[in-house]
């Protein structure tokens, strides 16, 4: 019995940085469009293992061990034990570190903006970073945990940092495809550009385009490979404090581009100024057949918060 009591009170303990939130408007049904809202959490930790918990920018599932790892655009690393069912049963944090070079080294501040995170079908933790894009393959076990194994060479054009709109708006994500391999896409369209003519770049040289969501700076935060092998995309709006936030999720058939475009459908779609209680996400991960989670990123900022919503594809 005392075992017992000793596990559920260690484990209440670890499980005191999530709790239960509401991100839905009034009335809201949790299957609305093409999804369904299974568990809605805040992560709220000071530190992990001494290192600052924030600014989460993306999310990753090693189903193998049941880790979900979180990025932060700090350069940070984070890992949880996590287990999913019809809710998020489990999400305790398990470690953390910060990412370095090959050398052992922290990444200079201005090397180690950190947004995309994926694992391969071999197991790889690959990082996309912002700044000086990179995308980079780091260690995940032993004691070289978030050091930098190697660097992909990138497509010619995204090697030149003057061909971004901004340092700031490169290489925000990162997926992996059992086809066509490593997957990037910059934040907003590349100078040459049309500003509503987004693309998923292969590593390999291959491209696909698509058309931007018509709200104002509409940028691509987050992609991942569904079941089928098209592209779940997570898009976010952001023109400023007076204006809607709109989260848009939407699927790319990338097999049936027509015209050098490829057909999206929105799965859903959320808007701060219809009740949605949104923050700023730009994370997404698959964790099971047609099942995901997207994180927020707070900014550091008290008024912002890092959340994690699981979610189903119904319209698959």
């Amino acid at each position: 019995m005392r075992f017992f009591l000793f596990f559920f009170c260690t484990l209440s303990f670890l499980f005191a940085g999530v709790s239960t939130v509401n991100i839905l408007p009034p009335f809201q049904d949790k299957t609305f469009m093409g999804i369904k809202i299974l568990d809605q959490k805040q992560l709220s930790f000071e530190k992990i293992k001494g290192i600052k918990f924030a600014e989460v920018s993306d999310v990753a599932y090693y189903k193998k061990t049941q880790t979900l790892y979180l990025l932060s655009d700090k350069g940070l690393l984070y890992g949880f034990n996590a287990h999913f069912s019809d809710t998020v049963d489990m999400l305790i944090p398990m470690n953390a570190v910060k990412l370095k070079s090959k050398k052992g080294k922290r990444f200079k501040k201005w090397k180690r903006d950190s947004e995309g995170l994926v694992l391969d079908g071999k197991g790889k933790l690959l990082v996309s970073f912002e700044g000086k894009a990179k995308i980079g393959w780091f260690h995940k076990n032993s004691v070289k945990y978030g050091t930098l194994i190697r660097k992909y060479r990138l497509p010619k054009v995204l090697q030149n940092i003057k061909n971004y709109r901004s340092k700031n708006k490169s290489l925000e994500s990162v997926a992996w495809h059992k086809k066509y391999g490593i997957l990037t896409a910059t934040e907003w369209p590349l100078k040459r550009d049309d500003k509503k003519k987004q693309t998923i770049y292969a590593l390999s040289g291959k491209k696909w385009h698509f058309k931007a969501e018509p709200e104002g700076k509409s940028a691509v935060v987050a992609m991942e490979v569904m079941d089928d092998g098209n592209i779940l995309v997570l898009e976010r709006s952001y023109t400023g404090l007076l204006n809607p936030v709109v989260i848009t999720l939407k699927k790319v058939y990338i097999n049936h581009c027509v015209n050098k475009y490829c057909p999206t459908k929105v799965l859903a779609k959320m808007n701060n100024h219809k009740g949605w209680e949104l923050d700023n996400f730009e994370g997404l991960a698959r964790v099971g057949k047609n099942r995901y989670v997207m994180v927020s990123d707070d900014n550091e900022n008290f008024f912002q918060r890092t959340l994690l919503i699981y979610f189903e594809v119904t319209d698959a």
